[in-house]
């Protein structure tokens, strides 16, 4: 396999792969990384390639066992959550400000939500993988994702309500 050839295959995924490590070990650096380490072994096992039916599924579980892996050994301790989402020039700052501070508290959320929850969460509402896609990455039935994302999402508007809600009678 050449280098072009490579290329053709990974290049149409690699930003998601980006964003399910960035999703996992929030920062930037730690997920450029990561991702750079899965194009890494990738083109390692480029002979192996041909082998899998799903390359782009097979990457992003790679992905997801690598930052596990990260996220387990001691190099995960100062992670810090940025995200700049909504950049709207023609949005009022007070909005532009309360849509922000409304991301960041979904993150945060995210963040609490148990690992297999969070997965799910990254890879069907943010990386736009289909039930079936995401049931194979995580070697889960389809029901079991479908439960997992609804709960998810529950906990995800209910605390956001709660947030948006406090003070109020």
């Amino acid at each position: 396999m050449t280098q072009i050839e490579f290329l053709n295959i990974v290049m149409p995924f690699k930003d998601k792969v980006f964003r399910l490590a960035k999703r996992l070990l929030v920062s930037r650096e730690e997920a450029e990384d990561a991702t750079q380490e899965v194009l890494l072994r990738l083109w390692n096992n480029k002979k192996k390639i041909q082998e899998y039916k799903n390359v782009e599924a097979f990457s992003m579980t790679m992905t997801k066992n690598f930052c596990f892996d990260k996220l387990k050994s001691k190099q995960a301790q100062n992670l810090k959550i940025v995200h700049s989402n909504y950049e709207d020039g023609n949005t009022p700052l007070q909005k532009q400000i309360e849509l922000n501070d409304s991301v960041d508290w979904v993150s945060k959320i995210i963040e609490e939500l148990p690992e297999q929850q969070k997965m799910i969460i990254q890879l069907r509402d943010i990386e736009e993988y289909d039930f079936d896609e995401i049931a194979k990455m995580l070697d889960m039935n389809n029901t079991a994702v479908r439960v997992n994302l609804s709960r998810a999402r529950k906990t995800i508007r209910e605390k956001l309500t709660n947030t948006h809600n406090y003070g109020v009678k």
